[in-house]
């Protein structure tokens, strides 16, 4: 019974912790974005709200919290007021099962620094995933607004096509780790990253990701040339601020799924495994923000060209190389 309650605790105080960190982290991320965007736009970014602008997160959360939270009066109430939890929750629940580290022994117990090792986490991460849909979907179609309703019709397709992508660029991985598990797949690469020799895997798994979080270029489902802000547009106060912590854990979900699959995990010379996994999510994340400044809005037959003509057929070949590699 003690060893249960131990155990119960142990995992409250790893969530705790895993939400605090991603919750910290999103706030900062937007503010590493304005502050890196405004840089290549040579203009100064946030820079009022405390030292450097630092405060600025904080700001932003008071205003979001304390505005006018309004439901559009032909809307469906509580389909429109339960869409943003969807997209932030499924986001966070991704993290469950991602590796921060080896075990580590307190006090002769052995801790896993994972809140869960489940044998099939990879299947979870997906269908985490796919839920996600459901909210910008429903977000669009519960606002009963034309534009809504077109974003949340892009942003399901959209979602469709890319997430294909992204699983068959995984196969290969799971080909080589021998497991659907992210702590083996991880352990796996103790000689090498997997991006070494899986180069396509990794290209094919970045853009269909950056699509999943509907980022620069492919962020049709929110296209304020046509939609006005698409599928939260008819959203205010915190349930607006929601959709928006849902895309940038999603940003640094990925970027923590890019470490795992590609780029040895936590494992790194010097530095604590933790902080090993968090420069690499930061690596990445830094990188989506930079094509965001870089490149301009694919139009939507582009987009879909791209997931089905382009990606979808170099991951199908790209598996059945690396079987044949693998029996030869």
């Amino acid at each position: 019974m003690l060893t249960w309650i131990a155990g119960f605790i142990l995992l409250i105080v790893k969530l705790g912790l895993v939400l605090g960190v991603l919750l910290l982290l999103a706030a900062y991320l937007v503010w590493v974005e304005r502050k890196f965007l405004a840089r290549l736009q040579i203009r100064y970014g946030p820079n009022r709200a405390g030292k450097f602008g630092l405060l600025q997160p904080i700001a932003d959360t008071i205003k979001m919290m304390t505005k006018e939270d309004t439901v559009p009066e032909a809307a469906d109430r509580i389909i429109f007021l339960g869409a943003p939890a969807v997209v932030a929750l499924t986001a966070l629940l991704m993290f469950a099962v991602v590796p921060f580290g080896p075990t580590l022994m307190i006090a002769g117990r052995q801790i896993p620094l994972v809140i869960t090792d489940l044998n099939v986490g990879l299947l979870f991460i997906f269908a985490l995933s796919s839920l996600a849909v459901y909210g910008v979907a429903l977000g669009g179609w519960a606002s009963n607004s034309k534009f809504s309703l077109l974003g949340g019709i892009r942003g399901a397709a959209q979602m469709i096509s890319y997430e294909l992508a992204l699983g068959l660029a995984l196969v290969p991985i799971v080909l080589l780790a021998r497991s659907l598990s992210l702590v083996d797949i991880v352990n796996a690469q103790a000689d090498y990253p997997f991006v070494v020799v899986q180069p396509i895997s990794f290209a094919i798994f970045v853009i269909a990701a950056m699509a999943e979080s509907k980022r620069i270029p492919f962020d049709l489902p929110e296209a304020e040339n046509e939609l006005g802000a698409g599928y939260h547009t008819e959203y205010s106060g915190m349930r607006f601020g929601l959709f928006f912590l849902g895309e940038y854990v999603h940003m640094q979900v990925f970027g923590a799924l890019v470490a795992v699959f590609f780029l040895g995990g936590w494992r790194g010379p010097w530095l604590p495994p933790p902080v090993w996994l968090l420069l690499k999510i930061m690596l990445v994340a830094l990188i989506m923000i930079w094509i965001r400044g870089t490149l301009p809005r694919l139009r939507y037959d582009q987009l879909m060209a791209l997931g089905w003509k382009v990606l979808i057929p170099l991951a199908l070949v790209n598996i059945m190389v690396t079987g044949a590699v693998s029996l030869l």
